[in-house]
């Protein structure tokens, strides 16, 4: 008696995947015909089938394993969105030599190995990738000598799968009250994302600081994912930052504790944002 072939088993959990692959649109499978076994990673480049987690239902259902690492490729894409509002590096240095009232470059942003106490640690920086090319074709004459910064960061406690993308820029702003507001206009406005809690602002308990925060919904196919994000700005420093649990991405969009997500934001500025010098 012939035996059939041994079929490929699904990959682990977490196997190691390049997260470029990620951040770009998916291309067509070189075997169309070839479908990609319930729970295996698609390859590389590889389209991922339009169906949900295995065993992930509609909000407030819990799924039966963790959530697929592409879906962090499209927390990064969201997020790296908000930066587009800070403008082109090349042309505000065009327009530079005019105009004036721009503040003293104090501080910068720093991509720190360890955030929120070492609870998620460094994936990937996209600085110098990411948000490059968010930044082509925008440019905002209201800040000078921006720079960049994109940065991934994971962690598998108390949460398999969690993570968290600060997306944002430092140099010297004019108006960073109207730059935080509209990062978070540019997120909404990302592939996939939807606004389902407005933005408001929110100063956390003894800060002083003001953080604009808001919810939107990731859609992939039939299934939805909450997303909160939170923004802030100063003369030197603005960013956004986008958080990713399986918990929270089960949640109603308005359950999201959007308080407890600013004061997360805040503890991110204070281990990121550094003095030059």
């Amino acid at each position: 008696m012939t035996m059939p072939p041994p079929q490929q088993p699904p990959g682990p959990y977490g196997s190691p995947q390049p997260y470029g692959a990620q951040y770009h649109a998916p291309q067509p499978s070189p075997h169309p015909h070839q479908q990609p076994y319930p729970g295996q990673q698609p390859y590389p480049g590889q389209a991922y089938p339009p169906q949900p987690y295995p065993g992930q239902g509609a909000w407030g259902q819990p799924p039966s394993g963790p959530p697929r690492r592409n879906r962090t490729g499209m927390v990064i894409g969201i997020v790296v969105g908000s930066v587009v509002v800070f403008g082109s590096v090349v042309a505000v240095v065009s327009v530079a030599a005019g105009g004036g009232g721009f503040p003293e470059a104090k501080y910068r942003l720093t991509v720190p190995k360890t955030v929120l106490d070492g609870k998620y640690a460094l994936v990937q920086d996209l600085s110098d990738t990411g948000g490059e090319q968010a930044l082509k074709g925008s440019h905002d004459a209201r800040i000078r000598d921006p720079k960049p910064v994109v940065a991934q960061y994971s962690s598998d406690s108390p949460d398999p799968g969690s993570a968290l993308v600060i997306s944002g820029m430092y140099g010297r702003f004019k108006d960073p009250e109207g730059a935080r507001k509209k990062m978070l206009a540019g997120a909404e406005d990302a592939e996939g994302a939807s606004l389902a809690v407005p933005a408001r602002d929110i100063t956390p308990a003894g800060s002083g600081i003001t953080v604009s925060c808001e919810v939107l919904t990731m859609k992939k196919g039939s299934v939805k994912s909450t997303l909160p994000m939170c923004a802030w700005a100063d003369e030197n420093t603005g960013a956004s930052v986008g958080i990713f649990t399986p918990e929270i991405a089960r949640q109603q969009p308005g359950a999201v504790d959007l308080a407890k997500i600013a004061e997360i934001t805040l503890k991110v500025r204070a281990e990121s944002r550094q003095p030059i010098g």
